[in-house]
């Protein structure tokens, strides 16, 4: 194996990944707003900067999940146990004697097993949940009718609840980008896409031949 720096994440993903950042931001902070925690905006000004930046994250990930299956980087986030309990032990309580991360980056598997995890369990529960609450939520006259509130409460609570979840995913995130290595090259990938990664023989060959600007 040959540790180099490679193109890890394309152009698309790291678009991708900042804009949902920015909107994330925007629908907490509305979202905060809406339930009364601080009233830097009105609430009708809340409510639709809400509804709007919830529409263009849910657009954004209807393209990202056509992307994730047409390019096949949806194994990135295969879940494995491989790796998973010494990455867990690692991040309990190694991280804070100074041990070295045991997982490297590889061509296929950018992700470390706790992670592929993460975000697979993010993608496929809260994300959904999320999307799903809130539409039900926006659509309410469609389905409440004449029918008391009390619905409308619990959909409201739900939503409020996985809006909570994703914070603290949130937070745990921006968290681990302050440990190990330092911030800057926490981050420098997801802004240039360069990264260092163990390559095959064969992968170290293939990027030098056909994507020589993918290698460094």
């Amino acid at each position: 194996m040959s540790l180099r720096r490679i193109m890890l994440f394309t152009r698309f993903e790291r678009f991708w990944h900042w804009s949902q950042m920015l909107l994330i931001m925007i629908l907490l902070f509305t979202g905060f707003g809406i339930h009364g925690f601080h009233a830097f905006l009105s609430f009708k000004i809340s409510v639709t900067l809400h509804t709007a930046s919830a529409l263009i994250l849910l657009l954004l990930w209807v393209f990202a999940i056509f992307w994730h299956l047409t390019t096949g980087t949806w194994r990135h986030y295969v879940p494995t146990t491989n790796g998973l309990w010494k990455v867990t032990k690692f991040y309990a309580y190694g991280i804070f004697k100074g041990e070295r991360h045991p997982y490297r980056k590889a061509y296929w598997r950018k992700h470390n097993p706790l992670q592929a995890l993460s975000y697979l369990a993010l993608k496929l529960f809260l994300f959904p949940a999320i999307w799903i609450s809130g539409i039900y939520y926006l659509l309410y006259s469609f389905w409440g009718g004449a029918t008391s509130g009390e619905a409308l409460t619990w959909v409201a609570m739900f939503h409020t609840a996985i809006a909570f979840a994703i914070l603290i995913f949130v937070i745990i995130h921006v968290y681990l980008l302050t440990t190990g290595h330092s911030f800057k090259e926490h981050v420098m990938p997801m802004v240039n896409g360069f990264d260092e990664v163990e390559l095959t023989t064969e992968e170290e060959a293939y990027l030098e031949n056909d994507e020589p600007e993918h290698i460094k």
